[in-house]
Formats: C-alpha cells, structure tokens, sequence
C-alpha cells in the first residue's frame, strides 16, 4: 500500500530516528574522549564563539540555568575552563577555554566534523541545501505557533 503523498507524522516519526540514529553514531567518539554530550556543546560554543558570560552560553547551547551552571563547574574542575568576573559587572562571570580545554575541543570536533560528513555523505549536495531550508522553515513555523500559543495563555 502505497501513501499518496508524505504524512508529516511519519516524516517526524522518521527524522527522530534519523537524528537518534546519527547522534548515537557521533556522540560515541564524544563520550570515548570522556565528555558528555552537555560538556561537549559548551566547549563547543567557547571555541566557536570566544569567552562568554555564563548566563548567555545556556540559551546557545540549550541548557537550564541550573545545567548550565553545573557543566561549567565540571569543566572548571578538569581544567579545560575558566572563570571570571565581569569588569563590568561583577555578578556576572565570563567562561573561557583554558589552553588544554582548546586542545581538547579541537581534537574532538576536528573528529566530531568529519563522523558527520560521513553520516550525510551518501546525499548530495543540492539535497542537502534543500533539506536544510526545508527544517529551517519547519523549526521557524514550530517556532511561531509556540510563541502563539503561549500568548494564547
């Protein structure tokens, strides 16, 4: 039985196992460097994006208040970040790579990029550019109606 056209239940349904499937792939070279995938990010955000305030690091990397703070702790205590206060302002505290922290991210995404362009490599690369903008639009839509829904409330 044949579906005549795609139903955006199974097209979600198979994007999950997609990403599960693409996750548990990248993540194991991750974890085999011993960080957990929260870690990861935020080393990630710092060497991408420079020193940043704690407060602002979160929101880039998806983590809670409190989970962001808990992964810089942990980070600080193996060495690979530091923390400072803000000349600025005082209660707020600027996250940096240590130099065995840089090391250590580059390493690993260095490894990190290439296990993904592995995963993506049977498409090509007009399919890629077209499934890109096509879950842009999909995450900014997802995005509105949750917004409007929230003001609903």
């Amino acid at each position: 039985m044949k579906r005549r056209s795609a139903d955006p239940i199974h097209v979600w349904l198979v994007m999950n196992k997609a990403l599960q499937a693409i996750q548990k792939y990248a993540f194991g070279r991750i974890q085999q460097a011993g960080l957990g995938d929260s870690d990861f990010r935020v080393l990630e955000a710092l060497l991408h994006k420079g020193p940043l305030p704690v407060n602002t690091i979160g929101p880039k990397v998806n983590l809670t208040p409190g989970s962001i703070s808990v992964a810089v702790d942990r980070l600080y205590a193996k060495g690979l970040v530091t923390r400072v206060e803000s000349a600025k302002d005082r209660r707020i505290r600027i996250v940096a790579l240590t130099p065995s922290g840089k090391e250590l991210i580059v390493s690993i995404f260095r490894k990190h990029s290439a296990d993904i362009r592995r995963a993506f490599a049977e498409i090509p690369s007009n399919a890629l550019e077209q499934f890109e903008r096509t879950l842009k639009k999909v995450g900014r839509h997802a995005e509105e109606l949750s917004v409007s829904e929230e003001q609903k409330e």
